[in-house]
């Protein structure tokens, strides 16, 4: 979930409150594609990852037009953001109502056995493929020149169009990448548990915060740290109640940027 956020936030400064929402367009659009013709959620998601980054770039270009061109990204850019997010909410819910939708594949009510640890397919597949999606990203940004392209962006715009590379088109391909991978993180959250058009709103927090944690523009530390403020909340949760879980996990991001302002991996 966290991917996206790193990219847009984290590389391109854009502050996109959106993007849960584009998390739960998603987990719908695997849902319907699974109680039709009853494909697998994560392989839809896969199939339609085109569609979201056309639909990540047409954002983007929407967004620069209106006003990252006109200097005007910073508070009318997150109102638009904000706008969008409830533009997505309210549709889905016309179109599917309040209730919790879930979808059906053979592995989810399976769980692996190792002694007495259990591991739950529906956890472990969105695991695996995450990883595994998050490792040929990095690849991409550190090894492809667009990938490159996209990590100098933020640094120095003049050196790139030294470069004869346009910046505004590289920010469409990495908005849109953003956007993409948002798509997945919903096809494996309705794997994970059953899904309504607000569990978006959930989110919008523990997404920033752990982009900040693991320090802005890096992918491994986004891994770290999601990693990390998960065993918290769990732990918090399991030995203290749920309603502490949220307060112990941003206390402990903020004693980390205490000591540690850049964040796990930041530079």
């Amino acid at each position: 979930m966290t991917v996206g956020i790193s990219i847009s936030f984290g590389i391109l400064d854009i502050v996109n409150i959106a993007h849960p929402g584009f998390i739960i367009l998603g987990s719908y659009i695997a849902y319907i594609v699974n109680q039709r013709l009853g494909f697998d959620p994560i392989l839809t998601s896969i199939i339609v990852l085109p569609a979201f980054y056309a639909l990540g770039a047409a954002v983007y270009q929407v967004y620069y037009t209106s006003f990252e061109k006109h200097g005007q990204d910073a508070l009318r850019g997150l109102a638009f953001f904000f706008g969008l997010l409830f533009v997505t909410e309210v549709m889905l819910i016309l179109v599917f109502g309040v209730d919790y939708r879930y979808v059906q594949a053979d592995y989810i009510d399976q769980t692996l056995r190792f002694g007495f640890v259990d591991l739950p397919f529906r956890m472990l597949v969105p695991c695996v493929i995450s990883l595994l999606m998050i490792g040929a990203l990095q690849l991409f940004l550190s090894r492809t020149f667009t990938g490159r392209a996209i990590m100098a962006v933020s640094q120095d715009q003049l050196a790139l169009q030294l470069m004869a590379v346009n910046p505004t088109r590289i920010k469409r391909i990495a908005f849109a990448i953003s956007i993409a991978t948002a798509s997945m993180a919903g096809a494996f959250l309705i794997v994970i548990q059953p899904i309504e058009p607000s569990v978006g709103r959930e989110y919008i927090g523990r997404v920033f915060a752990i982009c900040v944690l693991g320090g802005l523009q890096s992918l491994p530390g986004t891994v770290i740290a999601a990693m990390l403020l998960g065993v918290v909340e769990s732990i918090t949760a399991t030995f203290y109640g749920p309603s502490w879980a949220p307060a112990v996990a941003f206390g402990f991001l903020l004693l980390t940027l205490a000591f540690r302002p850049a964040g796990l991996l930041g530079r």
